[in-house]
């Protein structure tokens, strides 16, 4: 079991940057795959970015792409979402998630783990 608590979120103009922050709790982290995902409203769930266990290896959905980089301290127990040239698309609520086998996965379904979320608003 792991407990995830997202933090980071918030308004921003269009072309500004933040940074999600994802602290998860028990002694395990690094045998997670950890990933991000978002939902704006009246969409399904949509997969962002994906991060391997030890953080060698990542992947994202197109659009994000050269604009969002995931990365984790398995140190810190947190896995983290930089994200730069923000779009008014880029509005949702993102959510951090956890599995332990789920690597190369983009469906929700499949990763077990969730946070509450949190809310990012790009304001054109």
């Amino acid at each position: 079991q792991v407990q995830l608590v997202e933090s980071g979120g918030g308004l921003v103009q269009a072309g500004g940057s933040l940074r999600l922050s994802c602290a998860a709790s028990g002694r395990t982290f690094s045998s997670y795959v950890m990933g991000w995902f978002r939902q704006a409203p009246g969409k399904e769930r949509e997969f962002v970015a994906a991060i391997s266990w030890r953080g060698d290896n990542t992947y994202y959905v197109d659009s994000v792409k050269g604009r969002f980089t995931i990365s984790r301290d398995n140190a810190k127990n947190t896995v983290y979402l930089q994200m730069n040239s923000l779009k008014p698309e880029d509005t949702a609520v993102y959510y951090c998630a956890a599995d332990p086998i789920a690597y190369g996965s983009r469906s929700s379904r499949v990763f077990d783990f969730w946070g509450q979320g949190t809310q990012v608003t790009v304001s054109s």
